[in-house]
């Protein structure tokens, strides 16, 4: 935690899309690190699959899972997505936005297509219901 610590710009964004509200403060986001890896086991750890960045480097997206003592651990693939700016005081680059999407543990499968195409269906004809968004 103290290694990620100046990773995290002041005033960053993070988004768990598990969570109904992004994390916001590099306090408010350390905070619910520390949470997260005290309710865990300490044999449960981060992989990182493949890392990719834009031609400036200032957008990376990561795919990753999590192994419980070597082995691949269920319903925890996932990818991330990370906005990063240069902080001019300390000349290093600094995550301002983060967006995490974890696999969920219920696949719709094709039902998610049927579920998507009725709340359309709804908000074609009733477009008042998209503006309660």
């Amino acid at each position: 935690l103290a290694a990620v610590e100046p990773l995290i710009a002041e005033g960053c964004v993070y988004e768990d899309l598990v969570f109904p509200n992004p994390f916001v403060g590099r306090a408010e986001i350390l905070g619910f690190f520390a949470g997260f890896m005290g309710s865990v086991s300490s044999d449960l750890r981060f992989v990182i699959d493949d890392i990719s960045a834009g031609d400036d480097s200032r957008a990376v997206g990561v795919t990753w899972h999590l192994d419980w003592k070597g082995r691949p651990f269920p319903f925890s693939r996932g990818c991330s997505f990370y906005r990063l700016q240069l902080d001019e005081k300390q000349q290093q680059l600094q995550i301002v936005y983060g967006r995490d999407c974890v696999e969920p543990a219920v696949k719709p499968g094709e039902s998610a297509l049927l579920i998507i195409r009725a709340v359309t269906w709804i908000f074609e004809r009733f477009p008042r219901l998209a503006n309660m968004l």
